[in-house]
């Protein structure tokens, strides 16, 4: 048994970081499509069909170029730090449910009960990457950079871990799957009130849930230094912010790793609000006993972390950039009164329903 399952292990381990590196390859193209499509350019459209190989060559071109080493840097952390921006999003993955199950193996690397406090904890150190290689590359620019995002990180995660909990108050255990298995049973928690549609308690609790929706998806764009909160990076500003004195494989790193934070981010959504696997509507919540019922919720599950992926792509191109002030000002004193209370307004709605 034990033999079966460090196997079963190793095999989605392997898969998953396949599934994961394959998807931070293909976001980038699909950034750069939607940038075309929204700015009426073209876009990739010379290496393969439709471009599709680009991804591909854009490795080859990080992998060939020369590796340059400042003379000024602190050389240990320089290389250090790429590896720390990367590995957290890879890691947290580990206790996403991305399916129920396939012939009798459940779809989550490590299903422990303290989940989200695991992602949280991990995720946490992707900010440290940023940091050392802003203050080892020796440079204003990048110092500037890592300051800025050490601020802007530490600030948002307070907005993140609070936006989480009316979640688990209502599921009453940490476990990401326990979360699955309670929007089988009672409802998506973006729309708790689809087929309940007469239950007032249902529509009330809509309320709560949905405030902590925004602001847990407003405070990943933060997270993942996306615009508009792309302040550590800014062109215009810092000429590019932490990364400016890393090229070849050690930027593509850092590059990997803002994508792979986007990655898990969107898995984290639809987990946490839409229903993660789940598909209520064409009852494929009990087929999976079957291996096409296992295949199935996968599938699910990829194209909901899809569309959440577009649409962070697609909000970086249709908005400016905040003034550094009004990025600290939204976290501090917007986002976490509004989580607190939204905390508040779902105990008072526990308590009422009790």
């Amino acid at each position: 048994m034990d033999f079966f399952f460090i196997i079963t292990s190793l095999l989605k381990i392997a898969i998953l970081l396949g599934v994961i590196l394959f998807m931070v390859s293909y976001a980038v193209y699909a950034e750069r499509r939607v940038s075309a499509f929204i700015q009426d350019r073209v876009g990739p459209n010379r290496v393969g069909p439709a471009g599709l190989f680009q991804p591909i060559a854009d490795m080859f071109k990080l992998l060939l170029k020369e590796d340059f080493t400042p003379q000024a840097t602190n050389t240990f952390y320089y290389w250090l730090a790429p590896c720390l921006a990367v590995m957290p999003a890879i890691i947290t993955i580990a206790v996403v449910p991305f399916g129920s199950t396939l012939f009798g193996v459940p779809m989550v690397i490590a299903d422990v009960n303290v989940g989200i406090f695991f992602v949280f904890a991990i995720s946490s150190l992707g900010v440290y990457g940023i940091v050392i290689g802003g203050w080892a590359s020796n440079s204003k620019y990048p110092f500037l950079g890592g300051i800025r995002s050490s601020a802007q990180m530490l600030s948002y995660e307070l907005s993140l871990g609070l936006a989480v909990i009316p979640v688990f108050l209502m599921v009453g255990t940490l476990r990401l799957t326990s979360v699955v298995q309670y929007q089988i049973d009672h409802g998506w928690f973006i729309a708790p009130f689809v087929g309940d549609w007469m239950n007032p308690w249902k529509w009330l609790l809509t309320i709560p849930m949905i405030i902590s929706f925004l602001v847990f998806m407003i405070a990943i764009f933060a997270e993942t230094n996306r615009l508009p909160f792309d302040l550590p990076e800014a062109e215009q500003e810092l000429a590019g912010g932490y990364n400016v004195e890393y090229s070849s494989m050690k930027f593509g790193m850092f590059f990997m790793g803002e994508y792979a934070n986007m990655v898990m981010s969107s898995a984290l959504v639809a987990t946490l609000f839409l229903g993660g696997w789940t598909l209520p509507w064409f009852g494929l919540d009990h087929v999976a006993t079957s291996p096409i019922g296992g295949l199935l919720h996968i599938g699910i599950f990829l194209a909901k972390l899809g569309a959440v992926l577009v649409f962070m792509i697609w909000v970086r191109w249709m908005l400016p950039r905040f003034r550094y002030d009004q990025l600290m000002d939204l976290g501090w004193r917007r986002f976490i009164p509004l989580a607190l209370a939204n905390i508040l307004i779902t105990a008072v709605w526990l308590w009422m329903k009790s």
